[in-house]
């Protein structure tokens, strides 16, 4: 079983639209997957609930993560994608450790940029495998960078923090869709924010399987970390 935790020390980072939309998508690509809203805001309960009985599963967090991920594997669960508040670090330290990969959105400005670094060091003292997400990003013109996104590609990578080599554009799809208890796949497959979440997912199950195969051959921890890092780190198509 793989566990996706989404944490951010910065509210408003997108943690909750990626974590919906991502488990969304596994989803439909049959995966038998959990949503785990550990956040006490409930945006992901509120979602969920909006969406039909389709199997997607859904819990909180009140009694902790540890019980939640053993009735998970107990129950044949894949993938666990866990939301994670902004504050609350004890909840937040918990899902980190829990991890197979922890995914860090960021919008490209200074705020988010400086939260990063609380979380990237959490996830390497938990030795986690780890990389930011730029989010609500300036969509691409003729497939070109918005300059703010390459600055903040440039600082993090500056920082030795592995980002991931797409972005999720600012597009009101990602909202829309979320208000209606779907997502951007499942109401407009072909849709450019389809797409993006598409990729990224795409980039997430290939870095897992590297962490994972890695570690299962040569049972080190940085390996697999490494193994992870190069394949989020390649340019998304």
């Amino acid at each position: 079983m793989n566990v996706i935790t989404l944490a951010s020390r910065k509210g408003g980072a997108g943690k909750s639209t990626l974590t919906a939309h991502l488990a969304a998508f596994a989803h439909g690509c049959g995966q038998r997957c959990l949503v785990v809203d550990a956040d006490p805001q409930g945006s992901l309960k509120l979602w969920h609930s909006l969406r039909p009985v389709d199997g997607l599963l859904l819990q909180t967090a009140e009694r902790g993560v540890d019980r939640l991920l053993a009735h998970a594997m107990i129950e044949g669960v894949d993938w666990v994608f866990i939301d994670t508040p902004p504050t609350m670090w004890v909840v937040v330290g918990e899902a980190i450790r829990a991890a197979t990969m922890v995914v860090i959105p960021a919008r490209p400005g200074l705020f988010d940029l400086a939260a990063v670094r609380e979380t990237v060091a959490t996830s390497r003292e938990r030795e986690k495998p780890y990389a930011v997400v730029l989010n609500a990003a300036p969509v691409k013109r003729d497939d070109r960078e918005s300059p703010v996104v390459t600055q903040a590609r440039a600082h993090l990578d500056g920082l030795g923090i592995p980002v991931w080599g797409g972005q999720i554009s600012h597009r009101a799809g990602y909202a829309l869709t979320l208000a209606a208890g779907a997502s951007a796949a499942e109401v407009e497959p072909q849709s450019p924010a389809a797409t993006e979440i598409s990729r990224l997912w795409t980039a997430i199950e290939r870095s897992v399987a590297a962490v994972n195969a890695a570690r299962s051959v040569t049972a080190g921890t940085q390996a697999g970390i490494d193994a992870g890092t190069r394949v989020m780190k390649t340019r998304a198509a």
